[in-house]
C-alpha cells in the first residue's frame, strides 16, 4: 500500500506562520501609504489603506451580490430535460 505523503501545509504551524506573514505584509503596506503624497479628488480618498479596504469591502459586496443573484437565477435541477 502506498504511504500518504506529508505535505507542509498539512502541519497547522505552517499554516500559522503563512497567516502572521500576511497580516505582516498587509500592515507594512498599509504603513507605506504614509510615505508618499496623494493627490485625491475626494477627502475619503486621503484616508490611510483607503484603496486596500475599499477593494476588500467591494469583494465582500460582489459575493453577497451573487449570493443574491443565485436565489433569483436559479432554476429546476430538470430545467434542460425535455
Amino acid at each position: 500500500m502506498k504511504e500518504k505523503r506529508a505535505y507542509w501545509l498539512d502541519d497547522k504551524r505552517n499554516v500559522t506562520k503563512i497567516f502572521w506573514i500576511l497580516c505582516l505584509l498587509c500592515g507594512l503596506l498599509i504603513a507605506s501609504d504614509l510615505l508618499y503624497h496623494r493627490h485625491a479628488d475626494f477627502t475619503w480618498e486621503a484616508w490611510i489603506g483607503f484603496y486596500g479596504y475599499y477593494g476588500f469591502f467591494s469583494c465582500v459586496g460582489l459575493v453577497l451580490l451573487a449570493k443574491g443573484l443565485r436565489r433569483i437565477l436559479k432554476r429546476d435541477e430538470r430545467y434542460y430535460d425535455a
